[in-house]
């Protein structure tokens, strides 16, 4: 990190009761958001576009598996690497080269005549993704109420992919025929273009987060390294469970087209969990509600093991979809307990992502041929392990509090 610029070491900035450093305008916030947004619209879009490379031939489904987690991995690694080595200065520079390096990834899928050259391009994307990640959790990370800015992170990105989501995949997809798949990353292509804009209202740079003398917190602290891990593994439940929604809903007796549709109206939940979590932030403490949610999904996966009714089913994957978005600002309130110097805070993502690309793999060991009935109990097991991580992470807090 660098030296503050003027406006952010002004006594006006320095005592800002909204920011550690700085005094970014909303529209600085909501452009610096933005371009993480972007970064992560792939997440919504995977299932339709590399669904359509594979209906075109361009890919199986062991690539197709292999693409997704590459780039989900890249992303948390880009997301990572930017937010600990690299500098928040020209900010507006930066976020304008990663989302012309984007346009200029999302265009050569076109290109990309084998497998292997689709999965070199989309995991090089994957790592510019995370940079751009990377800006929007610098700026949360340097908010006084950091729940509520990532509150609106989450929200802002999960309306985005939602609706990305229904016009590629009904007007771009199912009408373009064989050049489907590449139309729809001509899209993406251009939404980074036209970003460009929004990259010119970024802060120019966000400051140095004020350190406190004496403090002993950090990333590699008791306390980081079970928030972390307890981020982790609850992801690993919710990775599992998407990967084989389709395979667990057919042995369940429910079709593909309705599957389909639960995913969809899934999105819809997530949309108004990220809604919910913006607006409650406030009310409730992230102790409660990441124990109601891990209790949810814990419930939602036993539901899910259990040869569910349609309506138990359609339950179970609702609640997943809500409290997946709903709990992860609070989860930044989590790691800004465990480390208030909020180097832990950047690894959010990295802690997401990792567990939502490694959870479908340890999930797939279970599995034996097309039988997915071993996902629900796989997905109770790391649900249980993230409450049992982040019951440790409370004694190690509280120890601290106490000390």
């Amino acid at each position: 990190m660098t030296a503050m610029s003027s406006a952010a070491a002004s006594p006006v900035s320095a005592q800002n009761q909204d920011w550690l450093v700085g005094n970014p305008t909303a529209v600085q916030v909501g452009a610096a958001l933005w371009i993480g947004s972007v970064g992560l619209l792939i997440l919504g879009l995977q299932p339709v576009l590399l669904g359509a490379l594979f209906n075109e031939h361009r890919i199986d489904l062991d690539m197709l598996a292999l693409v997704v987690t590459a780039e989900i991995v890249a992303i948390g690694i880009g997301s990572a690497v930017a937010a600990m080595l690299f500098s928040t200065r020209h900010l507006r520079l930066k976020s304008a080269i990663l989302l012309l390096a984007l346009a200029a990834l999302n265009t050569a899928v076109s290109f990309a005549e084998t497998p292997h050259a689709i999965l070199l391009v989309r995991t090089l994307a994957g790592v510019v993704e995370g940079g751009m990640v990377a800006v929007s959790i610098e700026l949360i990370a340097r908010s006084r109420r950091a729940e509520r800015i990532g509150g609106i992170f989450i929200a802002l990105q999960t309306l985005a992919q939602c609706l990305l989501v229904f016009g590629v995949g009904k007007w771009i997809i199912h009408e373009a025929g064989a050049v489907g798949a590449n139309t729809g990353f001509l899209v993406l292509a251009v939404v980074s273009l036209a970003s460009i804009v929004l990259a010119g209202l970024v802060p120019a740079e966000y400051g140095e987060i004020p350190k406190q003398k004496g403090n002993m917190d950090g990333v590699l602290t008791p306390r980081s390294i079970l928030a972390l891990l307890s981020i982790f593994a609850f992801f690993m439940f919710v990775g599992a469970i998407w990967a084989f929604l389709e395979p667990l809903g057919g042995q369940n007796g429910i079709d593909s087209q309705t599957v389909a549709f639960m995913v969809s109206a899934s999105l819809a939940a997530q949309v108004l969990g990220a809604l919910a979590a913006t607006w409650l932030q406030a009310h409730i403490g992230y102790r409660a509600a990441i124990l109601v949610c891990s209790l949810l999904g814990l419930a939602a996966s036993v539901v899910l093991g259990i040869s569910p009714t349609l309506a138990q089913f359609w339950g179970a994957v609702l609640v997943i979809g809500f409290i997946w978005m709903f709990v992860i600002p609070f989860m930044i309130g989590q790691t800004v307990d465990a480390d208030s110097s909020r180097n832990t805070a950047l690894l959010i993502p990295a802690a997401q992502l990792f567990g939502a690309a490694i959870g479908p793999l340890a999930a797939s060991m279970f599995v034996v041929g097309d039988d997915a009935r071993a996902v629900p109990v796989f997905s109770i097991g790391a649900v249980t392990a993230s409450l049992v991580l982040f019951g440790l992470f409370l004694i190690a807090a509280r120890r601290r509090a106490v000390s």
